[in-house]
């Protein structure tokens, strides 16, 4: 990180911001402020409890570092190195250096994922997408509380109005940023949300959420949905079970009153309540049965989000959401090997499967065992593949991602909003191939990306310039730029089911050719299988 000797500052209420400026190699001076507290630090008798707002001073704030992730699952390989804390409660804004006095800019407002189990603000190169887009935005990037911390449903949580609190940080964010995001030189009323993961799961309920003023007026959802995996009542059984097993791995008292149990839980070192999160999210796999996600609490998440759509009462914005061609190559067992293995993960994972569904799931995803013609039988010999694991990685991928997703284009572009589809297809690696969260290194027009060819450099700043149009002008084609030539991204509609297809036959990373970096086409791949597991929504959330 290149900065330069002159700190940019920001008077806010809370005191005066003073940030930092970086260079990179960008084209200009990105002013950077980091760590801005965003809520008072959730720690000591506020763990376990709403975020509360700062209260307003005169005092400096030091904004030229990143503040602690969320305690939380390690980190993925490759990633930034962050200390872990419970005062993880900070933004990050930025914006171009050039950007004049009064000037009100568009504003993009990213959410990491992980799971909501691990995950943090720095892992996305917000500053280089802010850096090198055609025209001038403000960008701003937080943590929130995951785990136990930010997700531990239950009915005494209920009770204590304590459920999906890392999802009420982050509308304690999009509230600071209304409040504050003009004096960075930002326009509180062009606000794009955009995130990955299990940031675009938040922000598929934040656009059901009707119960709240919009903080928002469009949004990025990439790899996935309101209905991704399941989203059960706050006193589904399994999250009561896990629940008791929390308090099992914390070490609480079995005599303690239900009113005595948050106080210990609040009284314990941070350590013990991160090793109990990691431990219990370790034994709910599969990933319809992940520990401490959001949940049915009838005020952030009003209902189930398949009745939300249904009612046709939503925030109505402009969206882009998009899916990866092989988003399930991290999730599954590579070492799969037999069919009976195949049909016994669906069994596990969706236990009201009919046979009759079970019987449907095999002939969609004909068994390369018993079928030579079968488009899964594995050919990448040396990588110490099983039998099963282009099959199963498959259908996980279409189950979990790229179902919800179309989903979520169907029921909002049927109802009136702009929708612009995406597919990721370019393959990184040979096992992972589009591999889920792949698209997030491109967005941003990184160097790590840049660098590598003419190829890849072109298909990086295609989809930076959709994106970066889409965050400042609604529509992805409006500006043209360096990009100019790009293709022209077609609204997605029912009747005329278009999606932007990026990095398709370009196999440069995996010793094969380069291609166009996009084109727009019919929506067709996999669409039978998508059909199928639309229809099995509602049973993966039964409690």
């Amino acid at each position: 990180m290149t900065v330069d000797s002159k700190p940019p500052s920001v008077t806010l209420a809370q005191g005066q911001v003073v940030g930092t400026q970086l260079k990179d190699n960008f084209p200009q001076t990105v002013d950077a402020f980091l760590g801005v507290p965003y809520a008072l630090p959730p720690v000591g008798d506020r763990r376990f409890r709403p975020a509360v707002k700062v209260a307003s001073s005169s005092d400096t704030i030091d904004a030229s570092k990143y503040g602690p992730a969320a305690p939380g699952k390690a980190l993925l390989s490759g990633g930034p190195k962050l200390e872990q804390s419970e005062d993880c409660l900070t933004a990050n804004v930025f914006r171009p250096a050039s950007a004049g006095d009064g000037q009100k800019l568009p504003v993009a407002v990213y959410i990491h994922g992980g799971a909501f189990n691990r995950g943090a603000a720095a892992t996305h190169d917000t500053a280089s997408m802010v850096a090198w887009s055609e025209e001038p935005f403000v960008a701003v990037s937080f943590g929130y509380r995951i785990g136990a911390l930010g997700f531990l449903p239950s009915s005494l949580s209920e009770k204590e109005g304590l459920l999906n609190l890392g999802l009420r940080d982050q509308i304690h964010l999009l509230e600071w940023v209304q409040e504050n995001i003009g004096q960075f030189g930002g326009d509180a009323g062009k606000v794009t949300l955009f995130g990955l993961s299990a940031g675009a799961h938040s922000i598929g309920h934040l656009l059901l959420n009707r119960n709240a003023t919009p903080l928002f007026h469009r949004v990025i959802i990439e790899s996935g949905a309101p209905t991704s995996r399941a989203v059960r009542p706050y006193n589904a059984k399994v999250h009561e079970e896990q629940f008791q097993d929390f308090l099992r791995e914390v070490g609480c008292p079995a005599d303690l009153s239900e009113s005595e149990i948050f106080p210990f839980l609040r009284s314990l070192p941070s350590l013990t309540v991160t090793n109990a999160q990691t431990a219990v999210f370790g034994k709910y796999n599969p990933s319809l049965r992940w520990a401490f996600q959001p949940v049915i609490d009838g005020d952030t998440i009003a209902r189930k989000p398949l009745d939300a759509w249904n009612s046709k009462i939503w925030n109505k914005v402009p969206i882009m959401t998009g899916f990866n061609g092989n988003e399930g190559t991290m999730y599954v067992d590579k070492q799969m090997s037999k069919g009976s293995q195949f049909r016994q993960f669906w069994e596990n994972l969706l236990p009201e499967l009919s046979s009759s569904d079970l019987d449907t799931i095999e002939k969609l995803y004909p068994d390369p065992s018993v079928d030579s013609s079968s488009p899964y039988l594995e050919t990448r010999d040396g990588e110490g593949l099983g039998a099963q694991y282009k099959r199963i990685e498959a259908a996980y991928g279409h189950y979990a991602y790229v179902a919800p997703v179309r989903q979520t284009a169907e029921f909002a572009s049927s109802q009136g909003a702009p929708v612009y589809l995406y597919h990721w297809a370019l393959p990184r690696t040979l096992v992972g191939r589009a591999n889920h969260g792949d698209n997030m290194y491109y967005e941003t027009y990184n160097t790590s990306i840049t660098g590598i060819s003419k190829s890849q450099r072109e298909l990086s700043g295609t989809l930076h310039a959709y994106l970066t149009s889409f965050i400042t002008k609604g529509d992805p084609n409006a500006v043209r730029g360096r990009y100019g030539e790009r293709p022209e991204w077609k609204p997605f509609k029912p009747e005329d089911n278009k999606v932007m297809i990026f990095g398709e036959g370009n196999e440069e990373l995996i010793g094969g050719d380069t291609a166009p970096p996009a084109k727009c086409v019919a929506d067709d791949w996999a669409r039978d299988e998508t059909k199928f597991w639309w229809s099995k929504v509602p049973i993966s959330q039964l409690a």
